[in-house]
């Protein structure tokens, strides 16, 4: 039961996540999104049976200390950004920043727990809640495409070193799937222990000792 709690808690964080890029191309004047009928919490338009599905079902199941997946992308038209300097960095930390604020306020929950008067059942999802949001949003953050930490900096960065990133960017798509194969198993073999470290270090600063 509780496997299947932190499974359904994994698949809705990342669908928030993928929403808050909507609603933030949407605040800057881009109704891609909207007109698209993706600014809804309703999991249906969003799943993407690999990245919503299968690959977090895996990871969840079989224990893995990463808590990784993807739903289907919220389309938006950078062109249509009133912002046109910072406003795709914006929308691309829009999921991240999501996914950092939930972490925040359900670890403060655990956090405050005994002023909230929460029980053992809400403090253990509150937890599960800030802990899988605080891995996602940080996951999230590293630069390497397309996470959004990648499109956030190559947005950010002055024109001739934006295009050198998207040239990058290119070639690391054209590969497809084995890009992403490539990135995760890196990923697992080294820096999969530290940054499981970091986020449990952060995680503890701020819960602090509610659970």
């Amino acid at each position: 039961m509780v496997t299947f709690l932190t499974f359904v808690i994994l698949i809705l964080s990342i669908i928030m996540h993928e929403v808050a890029h909507g609603y933030a191309a949407n605040s800057l004047g881009d109704p891609t999104a909207r007109l698209a009928g993706r600014l809804t919490l309703n999991p249906l338009p969003h799943i993407d049976l690999m990245g919503s599905i299968i690959l977090p079902a895996l990871m969840v199941f079989t224990h893995s200390p990463i808590m990784f997946g993807w739903a289907k992308p919220v389309p938006y038209n950078p062109y249509n950004l009133k912002a046109r300097r910072w406003g795709e960095t914006f929308v691309a930390l829009a999921g991240a920043a999501t996914n950092i604020l939930l972490a925040l306020i359900f670890g403060l929950m655990v956090r405050f727990s005994p002023l909230l008067g929460l029980d053992q059942t809400a403090l253990s999802l509150a937890a599960t809640i800030a802990f899988i949001n605080l891995f996602l949003g940080l996951f999230n953050l590293i630069p390497f495409p397309p996470l959004d930490g990648f499109t956030a900096l190559r947005s950010a960065l002055p024109w001739r070193l934006s295009s050198d990133l998207s040239r990058f960017e290119a070639r690391v798509q054209s590969a497809g799937v084995l890009s992403l194969i490539l990135f995760l198993f890196v990923f697992s073999f080294v820096f999969a222990t530290p940054f499981f470290n970091l986020v449990v270090w952060l995680f503890s600063l701020i819960i602090g000792s509610g659970i």
